[in-house]
């Protein structure tokens, strides 16, 4: 995900590295699938639906909640449920504070229960009901970060994965896309159609989509046989068409870098989404203004395509470690610019986004990996983003770019269609490469801050005596390359490494010093201070 014009703008404790089950269900039930039936209309904003549900109960309880917010009596939004049946028997339910509480007939361990909920009313959020830039309705879900359960029962959390089928019935002036392959399209009357899509593969609630609109559609092929489509509005279709071909592009060097895409297409989709763009799974969502002709999101296209492995399909086991999604697309995203436009590009946006970094922590002192917010929207930051792919720089630099390769389509493997918690990209990385990571994961995810570093020096008799000293409150441990320029203007790098707050380094030279800058080559996150 990207932040709309690509940024809106505790406790340093290992405990946060682990997996935090912050979904209260966890315990209780695993929800295996999902089958919406939604219909949608001109004349209103209301929707009518009926969810199914198949779960399992890890254990015997009394009752058990999905989340789904009610109706508001004040603003006439939110859903009110008329009926819950428990495969064929009806079953008391509560609907309170943004809770249906289900009081099931009975329940065993490890078997499947089907629960078909109708309800109806005025999304409050998460799908957006709307007009697009030219006056036209349109219905584009939007779920990010726990938005879903607006439009439909859920466990609106990343751990909780499950299939889904969306049945969409819509007038027929309006086209329709969704999560997985379309089963069905059918026209149902003389204004109505019905569209069926599933998916093959189990998917967090966040990256659950439909849009209907009305939409021209470009098929650009297939890459590596997944089929790769464009959908913009009709009066942007020449501009629309022409800025996302490179999609095709881009995906091809993903599937050649980190393996086989997760889901069985790639659409592109000009949208009413609230970020710069949406991961949605397999059916990218961007924001409206994004058509240009220009050609001008080639990064934001690529940051979205990298969600597809990650985020959709290996996702965070808790919010808390949203870099898992957000730090890999930027960073990946970054690698592929350096293989497109080379490595000035690539340098280019490495500063831009460590100065990100430094200017946030100004603002808000805190770790990658927090724990601490409840608003899920606050991670959206540049810690999750820029931190987090600064991250994988200096993980890259420090194990190498064959073994960080490696473990990053390990890691992927491992965990594709699953959940993983920080810890458990660390154990992958530490085996690949065989390094204890422990301190450098430490430093650079779960405690605060990044180093501030101030240095003197003394050039005598062919020797460069240097003094770094750490300013920040923690005390890092990294290597730091010293470009040593000389008087008769050719240089050469030295590496040191800082392992305390202050040290002095002795350095041989070949000529005479006139200055030192400090990492030339970009390696390392740093703040350098008087």
């Amino acid at each position: 995900m990207k932040l709309k014009f690509f940024l809106v703008f505790f406790l340093a404790n290992t405990s946060f590295i682990f997996a935090q089950h912050n979904n209260p269900q966890y315990k209780k039930i695993n929800i295996e699938h999902y089958k919406l039936t939604i219909s949608l209309n001109d004349s209103t904003n209301i929707v009518d639906a009926t969810m199914e549900i198949q779960l399992q109960f890890k254990q015997n309880t009394p009752e058990f909640y999905l989340d789904l917010v009610g109706k508001d009596s004040i603003s006439e939004t939110g859903m009110q449920v008329t009926s819950v049946f428990q495969n064929s028997i009806e079953v008391d339910f509560k609907h309170t504070k943004n809770k249906l509480t289900i009081l099931p007939k009975h329940n065993f361990q490890n078997l499947t229960y089907t629960y078909k909920i109708k309800y109806s009313g005025i999304p409050k959020d998460g799908l957006i009901i709307s007009e697009n830039i030219y006056g036209d309705k349109t219905f584009f879900g939007d779920n990010w970060p726990n938005r879903a359960h607006n439009w439909f029962p859920c466990i609106d959390h990343p751990s909780d994965k499950a299939t889904v089928e969306f049945i969409i019935t819509a007038p027929n002036n309006y086209q329709a896309i969704a999560s997985g392959f379309m089963a069905e399209e059918t026209n149902i009357s003389q204004h109505l159609k019905l569209y069926h899509f599933k998916t093959l593969v189990p998917l967090p609630t966040k990256v659950m989509v439909l849009g209907v609109a009305k939409f021209a559609v470009q098929n650009l092929g297939e890459i590596h046989n997944i089929p790769v489509s464009t959908w913009v509005y009709p009066q942007t279709k020449s501009e629309g068409f022409h800025d996302f071909e490179i999609a095709s592009k881009i995906l091809a060097f993903f599937i050649e870098h980190i393996g086989e895409y997760p889901f069985q297409k790639l659409a592109n989709v000009q949208s009413k989404t609230r970020f710069g763009g949406m991961e949605n799974a397999g059916n990218i969502f961007y924001f409206e203004k994004s058509v240009t002709g220009k050609q001008e999101h080639e990064d934001l296209i690529a940051h979205e395509i990298v969600h597809q492995w990650f985020g959709n399909s290996a996702s965070e086991i808790e919010w808390s470690h949203l870099w898992l999604s957000e730090g890999f697309a930027t960073y990946l995203t970054d690698l592929y610019i350096l293989e497109e436009k080379g490595e000035e590009a690539f340098v280019e946006r490495l500063k831009k986004e460590r100065n990100k970094v430094l200017q946030f922590y100004k603002q808000s002192p805190t770790p990658v990996v927090d724990g601490l917010k409840t608003d899920f929207l606050q991670l959206l930051n540049p810690n999750s983003y820029e931190k987090g792919g600064w991250f994988l720089h200096m993980l890259r630099d420090k194990i190498g770019n064959e073994l960080f390769w490696k473990g990053i389509k390990e890691y992927y493997n491992q965990y594709k269609f699953s959940n993983a918690s920080t810890n458990e990209f660390k154990k992958i990385i530490s085996n690949v490469s065989n390094k204890n990571l422990d301190t450098f994961f430490n430093q650079w995810l779960i405690k605060t801050g990044h180093p501030q570093i101030k240095t003197s020096y003394i050039y005598h008799n062919n020797k460069l005596r240097l003094t770094v000293e750490q300013v920040q409150e923690n005390t890092f441990e990294f290597p730091l390359e010293i470009e040593l320029i000389y008087t008769n203007g050719t240089s050469e790098v030295k590496q040191i490494e800082v392992l305390n707050k202050n040290y002095s380094y002795e350095i041989d030279t070949k000529l005479n010093v006139k200055s030192i800058n400090l990492d030339p080559n970009t390696k390392l996150l740093f703040e350098e201070v008087n």
